[in-house]
């Protein structure tokens, strides 16, 4: 088997390297030990005709990294334009958020043909194509049409919308019907694959069985698979990052006081605004805890040119200094707020060293951080994880203390649960959730979906037709059977 895993933002294989986004951090591990093909952009643009899109072919791990120069005529109408101002919105219900012209689609549609022009150079009678995210939603339309014959994959890393938010996004009958050229199309929770099927049945027309639809492009399979994290790796890493010079000053600085941590992208889909209001009201009901715990929020920066960003990082600025104005004092501050980012070695010291994780988002695919938060902790005094409802990682991380983002004043409280909580709960809270971590391995994940791609292409041929709607999701393949389970 060859497999080439696609993605816009690819990751080079560096520890200390900051990480801005939990698609590149989860690949990199398994694609190091698949020997997989990992494409992506370069994050640089070229003019003209490019006979050799590639800008760089590298080694990693077992595999290889190959990068190339997008188009510059189309690369902002793609990126900043439909992707992030058209998909990412409508996909994280914001549809008063949704930007987006003709022109933006054209770029989308124009980015989508090049990619699959230059994935023929890995072309080979046993490739596989796995393609990631919402960047190439038609990526496998456009190598259908230059004749690929071989399996395609197809994951979402972020959350799949209800039907009458998804029809906001302009073309949107145009894209799914692009998407069902993918022989197997996984979704990160049971609500997704749930709306997703829902659109194929009511705007389409199509008939569903089992999680098998059968459009003009021939059976595709629909699935579920929660992404997951090397939990042991990272709790490993974990212990050996608190001697890192910067884990290390954070301690000392703490000077006895507890601290809360949040890290995140600077988006609007991660409720920083709600988050800080949180840690204001909660300083207001409890002003016992001033001086007794301090918040260390990480936001990088992201998306600068797309005014929404822009609006929110100003916005949250402003908030950050109103709530440490209000509550600070001349030798302690409530926040502490930064916009630079952290490779994965000190972040992971920097979650063993907080004694509450707060992961709140107002909606989101699955969020890594959550599970990197539980991970990290010291099995004898572990931290309490605060975890909004409505990130995919609730789904199974119910030992957290699950909160409703919009919910300030319930968040505040939940907060200071965390930070009472006796050592007993603590444990059985964390014993009970890094089990789940381990038997939902990013390896686990990695294996399952190949595994199901490869079974979903073979089945094409044979299978017969659905006749009716399914029901729900159930995981592909099964787990009783899946290779995976029989390797760990």
């Amino acid at each position: 088997m060859n497999l080439v895993v696609v993605s816009n933002r690819v990751a080079r294989g560096k520890a200390n390297e900051p990480m801005t986004g939990g698609l590149a951090a989860a690949l990199l591990p398994v694609v190091e030990k698949s020997g997989a093909i990992w494409v992506g952009s370069s994050g640089r643009v070229r003019d003209g005709i490019q006979k050799e899109p590639f800008a760089e072919i590298e080694a990693l791990g077992a595999g290889a990294l190959a990068m190339l120069d997008l188009p510059a005529a189309h690369y902002g109408g793609y990126y900043e334009g439909f992707a992030n101002s058209a998909l990412w919105p409508a996909l994280h219900s914001r549809t008063d958020l949704i930007r987006a012209s003709s022109e933006d689609f054209l770029s989308y549609r124009e980015v989508n043909a090049f990619m699959a022009r230059a994935l023929l150079r890995f072309r080979k009678p046993d490739t596989l194509f796995w393609i990631q995210d919402y960047h190439f939603l038609t990526l496998g339309a456009d190598l259908r049409d230059l004749g690929v014959r071989q399996p395609l994959g197809f994951f979402l890393h972020t959350p799949w919308p209800v039907r009458s938010i998804i029809a906001g996004v302009p073309h949107h009958r145009e894209l799914i019907e692009a998407m069902l050229a993918y022989d197997l199309i996984g979704f990160q929770t049971s609500d997704d694959y749930d709306n997703f099927l829902s659109y194929l049945t009511a705007d389409l027309g199509l008939k569903v069985d089992d999680g098998v639809v059968v459009s003009p492009h021939g059976r595709t399979r629909v699935a579920v698979f929660p992404i997951g994290i090397d939990a042991e790796k990272f709790a490993r890493q974990a212990a050996r990052a608190v001697s890192h010079p910067d884990v290390s000053r954070l301690r000392r600085s703490l000077n006895g006081e507890k601290l809360a941590i949040g890290v995140d992208r600077l988006d609007y889909s991660k409720g920083l605004l709600n988050r800080v209001s949180a840690f204001d009201r909660m300083w207001t009901l409890h002003p016992e805890l001033a001086r007794a715990v301090s918040l260390l929020q990480i936001a990088t920066l992201s998306r600068g040119a797309i005014e929404a960003y822009g609006h929110l990082q100003s916005e949250l600025a402003k908030l950050v200094s109103d709530v440490n104005g209000r509550h600070g004092e001349v030798d302690w501050t409530p926040i502490r707020y930064l916009n630079k980012g952290f490779g994965q070695t000190v972040l992971a010291g920097l979650y063993r060293t907080a004694q509450v994780g707060v992961v709140t988002p107002l909606h989101d695919g699955m969020n890594l951080v959550a599970k990197e938060y539980v991970a990290a902790q010291n099995p004898d005094d572990p931290g309490v994880l605060v975890l909004s409802k409505f990130a995919g990682a609730a789904n199974e991380l119910d030992s957290a203390l699950l909160v409703n983002p919009h919910d300030i004043d319930g968040m505040a409280r939940a907060i200071a649960t965390a930070l009472s909580m006796p050592l007993i709960e603590r444990r059985m809270r964390w014993e009970a959730m890094m089990k789940k971590l381990r038997s939902g391995s990013i390896q686990r994940w990695f294996a399952d979906f190949v595994e199901a791609l490869q079974e979903s292409q073979a089945d094409k041929a044979s299978a017969p037709e659905p006749s009716q709607i399914a029901g729900s999701p159930t995981p592909w393949p099964p787990r009783a059977i899946s290779r995976s389970a029989r390797l760990h």
